[in-house]
């Protein structure tokens, strides 16, 4: 468990954090579980609706609490810009 844990920061540190208010079509497809499709989804919405945080994530169509799970250690909802 502690070698997963020190893997996860690992790889959060080389990948970094993606800002799901102003990530990109590529920073976000780079996410576990996010295709092309999921990210235009996510873009789509955060263009009406700003992510007030991560857990906002699993308002767009195709997100679930999974998804976000695997990835919560890799995103952050920072200031919007709309």
């Amino acid at each position: 468990m502690r070698y997963l844990i020190v893997f996860s920061f690992l790889v959060s540190l080389l990948f970094g954090v993606v800002d799901i208010n102003n990530a990109t079509k590529k920073e976000l497809v780079s996410l576990k579980g996010i295709g092309v499709k999921k990210a235009e989804a996510i873009i789509a919405y955060r263009q009406k609706h700003c992510f007030e945080n991560v857990d906002a994530l699993v308002k767009v169509k195709g997100i679930g609490k999974k998804t976000l799970q695997k990835n919560r250690a890799n995103l952050k909802a920072g200031e919007c810009r709309k």
